[in-house]
């Protein structure tokens, strides 16, 4: 195009997902967090009905710049998943699981789509999600961004 914006590729091409619960996407390495707000982790805790106290020593850690983020076990299992693997708090997850796999670097290309298929058993299946709400999706995790 003439002043150099490019179509995204999620508007290129009609994109599938289904969420099979299998729960892969709840298992991460050392580097990976599930970020939340206040008010998200104020909604898991009124879910799980604990104190505030017991909610924040149990399920919630600190990084070292300040950001709270979900804890998660020794093999890396998110600390709300249950024995089965499913999601205790599906109804009131953060935005970053509510909108996986909407990720903007995720759906940034082809090739990041198809990398993140290989972990994700729902990508390329099911039907095709509206691309206005992968917009919507991709915008509010850019909106949720740290600064």
């Amino acid at each position: 195009m003439a002043d150099g914006w490019m179509q995204p590729f999620f508007e290129q091409q009609a994109l599938r997902f289904e969420c099979t619960g299998c729960g892969r996407c709840c298992v991460a390495g050392d580097d990976y967090y599930v970020y939340m707000s206040d008010a998200e982790a104020e909604a898991i805790r009124a879910h799980l009905q604990l104190s505030r106290s017991w909610f924040r020593r149990r399920y919630l850690e600190r990084l070292e710049e300040g950001d709270r983020v979900a804890a998660s076990g020794p093999d890396g299992r998110c600390v709300f998943l249950d024995d089965e693997g499913r999601c205790r708090v599906y109804p009131v997850r953060p935005l970053q699981c509510s909108s996986y796999p909407f990720w903007p670097e995720v759906v940034r290309s082809r090739t990041a789509w198809q990398r993140e298929a290989r972990r994700c058993e729902g990508i390329n299946r099911g039907k095709a999600v509206a691309t206005g709400r992968i917009r919507e999706l991709v915008n509010a995790c850019r909106a949720a961004e740290p600064d």
